[in-house]
């Protein structure tokens, strides 16, 4: 199996890369981290990767780091859920939020995801209750009401990465009423 690579990257796509390694062009599916780590054409770069066999083609898929690539083979063992759909999810929603929504029972978190329904978030939530470790002590449990918040920014428009950034942004102090919380979310948005 195919763990990791290091190449010279060739053409960056929005969810795919090509690395050149040993002279042979690979393309591999990528979550959005990798693309954050910015591969630029024609500089060196690394990834953990899983290769798989699926209708008699080869596949890679690449992650930033082998706690994602090790979310990646546990999601894609969830019945229902394939290596796109597993991507997807990666790309957006971090680890930590993963282990949250699944620690808490919230499926409804990973509902924001596109490809994912209630019935394969409650599915994967079931799976994996037992298999992910709660997150990190300094990790909080998304309550409800952050919910209800990340549902109303995502209703706007912003991305459920960007929700996510600008619900860790409200104070603590913050009061425990949505709207209120929303107004603070959003000038997470306006700061330059």
């Amino acid at each position: 199996m195919i763990v990791t690579l290091r190449g010279i990257v060739q053409h960056v796509e929005e969810e795919a890369l090509v690395l050149e390694v040993g002279g042979v062009g690979l393309r591999i599916a990528i979550t959005r981290s990798v693309l954050d780590a910015g591969p630029q054409v024609g500089k060196p770069f690394f990834l953990h990767t899983a290769l798989m066999l699926r209708d008699e083609k080869f596949y890679l898929y690449g992650f930033s780091s082998a706690e994602e690539h090790a979310l990646f083979e546990v999601l894609i063992g969830v019945s229902g859920v394939g290596p796109k759909l597993a991507l997807s999810l990666l790309s957006n929603v971090s680890g930590d939020i993963l282990r949250s929504a699944v620690a808490g029972n919230q499926p409804e978190v990973l509902t924001k995801v596109p490809g994912i329904g209630r019935k394969t978030a409650e599915k994967i939530v079931f799976h994996l209750k037992d298999v992910l470790a709660a997150p990190p002590m300094g990790v909080p449990m998304p309550s409800q009401l952050d919910t209800e918040v990340l549902e109303a920014l995502t209703a706007l428009g912003y991305s459920l990465v960007e929700a996510q950034a600008a619900i860790q942004a409200i104070p603590e102090d913050a009061p425990e009423d949505v709207e209120e919380r929303v107004r603070l979310a959003l000038r997470f948005f306006a700061k330059p």
